[in-house]
Protein backbone atom coordinates (compact mmCIF):
# COMPACT_ATOMS: atom_id res chain seq x y z
CA UNK A 1 0.00 0.00 0.00
CA UNK A 2 0.98 3.64 -0.51
CA UNK A 3 -0.07 6.70 1.45
CA UNK A 4 -2.59 8.77 -0.51
CA UNK A 5 -0.57 11.93 0.06
CA UNK A 6 2.39 10.46 -1.87
CA UNK A 7 0.15 9.63 -4.83
CA UNK A 8 -1.29 13.16 -4.75
CA UNK A 9 2.23 14.61 -4.75
CA UNK A 10 3.11 12.55 -7.82
CA UNK A 11 -0.07 13.56 -9.63
CA UNK A 12 0.70 17.19 -8.79
CA UNK A 13 4.16 16.77 -10.34
CA UNK A 14 2.56 15.48 -13.55
CA UNK A 15 -0.20 18.09 -13.63
CA UNK A 16 0.70 21.08 -11.42
CA UNK A 17 -2.40 22.82 -10.05
CA UNK A 18 -0.91 26.18 -11.07
CA UNK A 19 -1.67 25.21 -14.68
CA UNK A 20 -5.39 24.78 -14.04
CA UNK A 21 -7.99 27.33 -15.11
CA UNK A 22 -9.20 29.79 -12.48
CA UNK A 23 -12.73 28.38 -12.66
CA UNK A 24 -11.61 24.78 -12.21
CA UNK A 25 -11.68 22.44 -9.20
CA UNK A 26 -8.54 20.27 -9.19
CA UNK A 27 -6.56 18.20 -6.72
CA UNK A 28 -7.81 15.92 -3.95
CA UNK A 29 -11.58 16.47 -3.86
CA UNK A 30 -12.49 13.84 -1.28
CA UNK A 31 -10.16 11.88 0.93
CA UNK A 32 -7.59 11.63 3.68
CA UNK A 33 -3.96 12.29 2.76
CA UNK A 34 -2.85 9.79 5.41
CA UNK A 35 -5.04 6.96 4.13
CA UNK A 36 -3.41 3.84 2.67
CA UNK A 37 -4.17 3.07 -0.97
CA UNK A 38 -3.79 -0.21 -2.83
CA UNK A 39 -6.18 -0.06 -5.81
CA UNK A 40 -6.50 2.92 -8.18
CA UNK A 41 -8.83 3.49 -11.14
CA UNK A 42 -8.57 6.29 -13.69
CA UNK A 43 -11.48 7.49 -15.79
CA UNK A 44 -12.73 10.52 -17.67
CA UNK A 45 -16.00 11.13 -15.80
CA UNK A 46 -17.90 9.78 -12.81
CA UNK A 47 -21.07 8.16 -14.11
CA UNK A 48 -23.33 5.42 -12.80
CA UNK A 49 -21.14 2.91 -14.67
CA UNK A 50 -17.76 4.16 -13.44
CA UNK A 51 -19.01 4.53 -9.86
CA UNK A 52 -20.29 0.95 -9.93
CA UNK A 53 -17.02 -0.28 -11.41
CA UNK A 54 -14.94 1.49 -8.77
CA UNK A 55 -17.04 0.01 -5.98
CA UNK A 56 -17.24 -3.50 -7.46
CA UNK A 57 -13.48 -3.65 -8.02
CA UNK A 58 -12.80 -2.19 -4.58
CA UNK A 59 -10.85 0.87 -5.71
CA UNK A 60 -9.36 2.97 -2.93
CA UNK A 61 -8.80 5.96 -5.20
CA UNK A 62 -10.35 7.19 -8.44
CA UNK A 63 -8.38 9.68 -10.50
CA UNK A 64 -11.12 11.27 -12.58
CA UNK A 65 -10.49 13.91 -15.22
CA UNK A 66 -13.75 15.83 -14.84
CA UNK A 67 -14.11 16.98 -11.21
CA UNK A 68 -16.78 15.64 -8.88
CA UNK A 69 -18.00 17.95 -7.53
CA UNK A 70 -17.24 20.53 -10.20
CA UNK A 71 -19.14 23.39 -8.59
CA UNK A 72 -19.80 23.87 -4.86
CA UNK A 73 -22.71 21.80 -3.57
CA UNK A 74 -25.03 23.18 -0.89
CA UNK A 75 -26.28 19.66 -0.15
CA UNK A 76 -25.31 16.09 -0.95
CA UNK A 77 -28.44 14.00 -1.39
CA UNK A 78 -29.75 11.30 -3.69
CA UNK A 79 -31.92 13.91 -5.44
CA UNK A 80 -29.09 14.61 -7.91
CA UNK A 81 -26.74 12.29 -9.82
CA UNK A 82 -23.74 14.08 -8.31
CA UNK A 83 -25.10 13.55 -4.81
CA UNK A 84 -25.79 9.85 -5.45
CA UNK A 85 -22.32 9.29 -6.90
CA UNK A 86 -20.61 11.05 -3.99
CA UNK A 87 -22.64 9.22 -1.37
CA UNK A 88 -21.90 5.86 -2.98
CA UNK A 89 -18.18 6.58 -3.38
CA UNK A 90 -17.73 8.00 0.11
CA UNK A 91 -19.77 5.16 1.55
CA UNK A 92 -17.27 2.76 -0.03
CA UNK A 93 -14.38 4.87 1.34
CA UNK A 94 -13.15 5.73 -2.16
CA UNK A 95 -11.02 8.87 -2.47
CA UNK A 96 -11.33 11.25 -5.44
CA UNK A 97 -8.62 13.22 -7.23
CA UNK A 98 -9.07 15.35 -10.36
CA UNK A 99 -6.27 16.90 -12.47
CA UNK A 100 -8.64 18.29 -15.16
CA UNK A 101 -7.34 21.46 -16.87
CA UNK A 102 -3.94 21.05 -15.21
CA UNK A 103 -3.61 17.71 -17.05
CA UNK A 104 -4.85 19.35 -20.25
CA UNK A 105 -2.03 21.90 -20.10
CA UNK A 106 0.81 19.91 -18.54
CA UNK A 107 4.10 19.19 -20.29
CA UNK A 108 3.10 15.55 -20.79
CA UNK A 109 -0.64 16.13 -20.63
CA UNK A 110 -3.56 15.54 -22.93
CA UNK A 111 -2.93 18.24 -25.52
CA UNK A 112 0.76 17.38 -25.77
CA UNK A 113 -0.03 13.69 -26.21
CA UNK A 114 -2.71 14.51 -28.79
CA UNK A 115 -0.32 16.69 -30.80
CA UNK A 116 2.37 14.02 -30.69
CA UNK A 117 -0.11 11.26 -31.48
CA UNK A 118 -1.13 12.79 -34.79
CA UNK A 119 2.49 13.38 -35.78
CA UNK A 120 3.02 17.11 -35.30
CA UNK A 121 6.55 18.51 -35.02
CA UNK A 122 7.96 21.60 -33.29
CA UNK A 123 5.08 21.45 -30.81
CA UNK A 124 4.49 24.46 -28.55
CA UNK A 125 1.71 25.73 -26.25
CA UNK A 126 -1.10 27.54 -28.04
CA UNK A 127 -1.65 29.87 -25.07
CA UNK A 128 1.61 29.84 -23.04
CA UNK A 129 1.41 29.93 -19.27
CA UNK A 130 2.48 33.32 -17.90
CA UNK A 131 4.79 31.78 -15.32
CA UNK A 132 6.15 29.00 -17.53
CA UNK A 133 5.91 29.60 -21.30
CA UNK A 134 7.02 26.02 -22.05
CA UNK A 135 3.58 24.79 -20.98
CA UNK A 136 0.07 26.16 -21.26
CA UNK A 137 -3.32 25.72 -22.87
CA UNK A 138 -3.64 23.79 -26.10
CA UNK A 139 -0.81 22.99 -28.46
CA UNK A 140 0.15 23.84 -32.02
CA UNK A 141 2.70 22.33 -34.32
CA UNK A 142 3.82 21.77 -37.87
CA UNK A 143 2.59 19.11 -40.27
CA UNK A 144 5.77 17.84 -41.91
CA UNK A 145 5.49 18.34 -45.66
CA UNK A 146 1.91 19.49 -45.28
CA UNK A 147 -1.19 17.32 -45.59
CA UNK A 148 -4.78 17.68 -46.68
CA UNK A 149 -7.48 17.99 -44.03
CA UNK A 150 -8.81 14.56 -45.03
CA UNK A 151 -5.39 12.97 -44.42
CA UNK A 152 -5.09 14.63 -41.02
CA UNK A 153 -8.58 13.40 -40.17
CA UNK A 154 -7.41 9.87 -41.00
CA UNK A 155 -4.48 10.25 -38.61
CA UNK A 156 -6.80 11.48 -35.87
CA UNK A 157 -9.18 8.54 -36.32
CA UNK A 158 -6.31 6.06 -36.22
CA UNK A 159 -4.73 7.58 -33.11
CA UNK A 160 -7.98 7.96 -31.17
CA UNK A 161 -9.37 4.68 -32.51
CA UNK A 162 -12.68 6.15 -33.60
CA UNK A 163 -14.53 5.25 -36.82
CA UNK A 164 -15.53 8.78 -37.72
CA UNK A 165 -15.08 12.44 -36.84
CA UNK A 166 -16.75 15.61 -38.07
CA UNK A 167 -15.25 18.47 -40.06
CA UNK A 168 -15.95 22.09 -40.91
CA UNK A 169 -14.37 23.48 -44.06
CA UNK A 170 -12.60 22.10 -47.11
CA UNK A 171 -11.33 18.50 -46.76
CA UNK A 172 -8.87 19.04 -49.63
CA UNK A 173 -7.17 22.11 -48.17
CA UNK A 174 -3.47 21.62 -47.51
CA UNK A 175 -2.50 22.18 -43.88
CA UNK A 176 0.99 23.10 -42.71
CA UNK A 177 0.26 24.27 -39.16
CA UNK A 178 -2.31 22.74 -36.88
CA UNK A 179 -3.65 23.54 -33.40
CA UNK A 180 -5.14 21.08 -30.91
CA UNK A 181 -7.38 21.64 -27.91
CA UNK A 182 -8.97 18.65 -26.22
CA UNK A 183 -12.57 18.64 -25.04
CA UNK A 184 -14.50 21.76 -25.93
CA UNK A 185 -11.86 24.20 -27.21
CA UNK A 186 -13.41 26.05 -30.13
CA UNK A 187 -12.60 29.26 -28.22
CA UNK A 188 -8.97 28.59 -29.23
CA UNK A 189 -9.71 29.59 -32.83
CA UNK A 190 -8.31 33.10 -32.43
CA UNK A 191 -5.15 31.78 -30.75
CA UNK A 192 -4.78 29.20 -33.52
CA UNK A 193 -5.02 31.92 -36.16
CA UNK A 194 -2.47 34.01 -34.27
CA UNK A 195 -0.03 31.09 -34.45
CA UNK A 196 -0.54 30.79 -38.19
CA UNK A 197 -2.56 27.57 -37.97
CA UNK A 198 -4.98 26.68 -40.74
CA UNK A 199 -6.78 23.99 -38.74
CA UNK A 200 -7.97 23.43 -35.18
CA UNK A 201 -8.57 19.92 -33.86
CA UNK A 202 -10.86 19.78 -30.84
CA UNK A 203 -13.53 17.57 -29.35
CA UNK A 204 -16.68 19.57 -29.94
CA UNK A 205 -17.90 22.99 -31.04
CA UNK A 206 -21.21 24.82 -31.04
CA UNK A 207 -23.07 25.58 -34.27
CA UNK A 208 -22.09 29.23 -33.99
CA UNK A 209 -18.42 28.37 -33.46
CA UNK A 210 -18.62 26.31 -36.65
CA UNK A 211 -20.06 29.28 -38.52
CA UNK A 212 -17.33 31.48 -37.08
CA UNK A 213 -14.70 29.02 -38.31
CA UNK A 214 -16.10 29.21 -41.83
CA UNK A 215 -16.20 33.00 -41.68
CA UNK A 216 -12.61 33.33 -40.47
CA UNK A 217 -11.19 30.69 -42.78
CA UNK A 218 -10.00 28.12 -40.25
CA UNK A 219 -10.75 24.43 -40.68
CA UNK A 220 -12.19 22.44 -37.77
CA UNK A 221 -11.92 18.76 -36.97
CA UNK A 222 -14.29 17.60 -34.23
CA UNK A 223 -13.23 14.27 -32.77
CA UNK A 224 -15.81 14.17 -29.96
CA UNK A 225 -15.31 15.37 -26.39
CA UNK A 226 -14.97 11.82 -25.04
CA UNK A 227 -12.50 10.58 -27.66
CA UNK A 228 -10.32 13.68 -27.49
CA UNK A 229 -9.63 13.15 -23.77
CA UNK A 230 -10.34 9.59 -22.65
CA UNK A 231 -7.26 8.10 -24.30
CA UNK A 232 -5.04 10.12 -21.96
CA UNK A 233 -6.58 8.53 -18.87
CA UNK A 234 -5.00 5.25 -19.94
CA UNK A 235 -1.70 7.11 -20.25
CA UNK A 236 -2.19 8.47 -16.74
CA UNK A 237 -2.89 4.97 -15.42
CA UNK A 238 0.30 3.77 -17.11
CA UNK A 239 2.33 6.58 -15.54
CA UNK A 240 0.96 5.77 -12.09
CA UNK A 241 1.68 2.07 -12.58
CA UNK A 242 5.28 2.82 -13.56
CA UNK A 243 5.79 5.00 -10.49
CA UNK A 244 3.94 2.83 -7.96
CA UNK A 245 4.67 -0.74 -9.02
CA UNK A 246 3.24 -2.13 -5.79
CA UNK A 247 -0.26 -0.81 -6.55
CA UNK A 248 -3.09 -2.30 -8.64
CA UNK A 249 -3.95 0.36 -11.22
CA UNK A 250 -6.31 0.29 -14.20
CA UNK A 251 -8.20 2.59 -16.53
CA UNK A 252 -11.97 2.16 -16.41
CA UNK A 253 -13.22 -0.68 -18.59
CA UNK A 254 -16.90 0.28 -18.45
CA UNK A 255 -16.65 3.94 -19.47
CA UNK A 256 -18.15 4.81 -22.83
CA UNK A 257 -19.03 7.80 -24.95
CA UNK A 258 -22.66 8.75 -24.19
CA UNK A 259 -23.03 10.01 -27.77
CA UNK A 260 -23.58 7.03 -30.06
CA UNK A 261 -24.52 6.77 -33.75
CA UNK A 262 -27.81 5.07 -34.61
Amino acid sequence: MVRLGLICEYLESLAPARLSAEWDNVGLLAGDYDAEVQRVMTCLTMTADTVAEAIERQADLVVVHHPLPFKPLVRITTDSPEGRYLLDLLGAQIHLFSPHTAWDSAAGGINQKLAEGIGLSNIAPLVPNEGDPDVGEGRWGEVSGGAQVAEIAKRVKEFLRVPQIRAVGNPERKIERLAVGCGSAATFMAAAKDCGCELLLTGEATFHHCLAAEATGIELLLAGHFASEQFAMQALADALADRFTELDIWCSETERDPIQPI
